[in-house]
């Protein structure tokens, strides 16, 4: 039987809200073999390098808290807007993003691409880098 769109795109939505390093074997439930996941820092295909894009996050970053506020679904194209929370070493690291993921005739992930502001969420917060970046972001800013 072929999932609903509707009822696919809430499977992995419950999915990545609850997602820990002991719940990482269950990807290949949710996204196809040659899945393509990209964001402001990686760009990779295949469910094992997804994979390690997951590790790797859960290896730097503790208290991993993901939350979908909104979805919406126009076909097969699911659009997740969404806050992601942890701790990068110390420091608590809290930022909004939105994600578009395409789903298969099979229900699966197909494509997901999440979009969020890697400057404002990561760099200005990086000594020297960072205070270059919020001044020049202080000076386009309209006033």
């Amino acid at each position: 039987m072929i999932p609903r769109p509707t009822d696919a795109a809430d499977r992995y939505r419950r999915y990545l809200e609850t997602l820990t390093p002991q719940t990482l074997d269950a990807l290949g439930d949710h996204v196809t073999a040659d899945v393509r996941f990209k964001d402001p820092f990686n760009d990779v295909r295949g469910l094992n390098a997804m994979r390690r894009v997951f590790e790797h996050m859960f290896e730097n970053v503790s208290d991993i808290r993901f939350t979908v506020h909104g979805m919406a679904l126009d076909g097969a194209t699911c659009f997740m807007n969404w806050q992601f929370a942890g701790r990068l070493g110390k420091r608590e690291w809290v930022f909004d993003g939105a994600s578009v993921i395409t789903l298969g005739t099979d229900g699966k992930v197909v494509s997901h691409i999440d979009h969020w502001d890697a400057a404002a969420a990561f760099y200005e917060r990086l000594p020297v880098i960072g205070w270059l970046l919020a001044r020049i972001r202080g000076r386009l800013a309209i006033r």
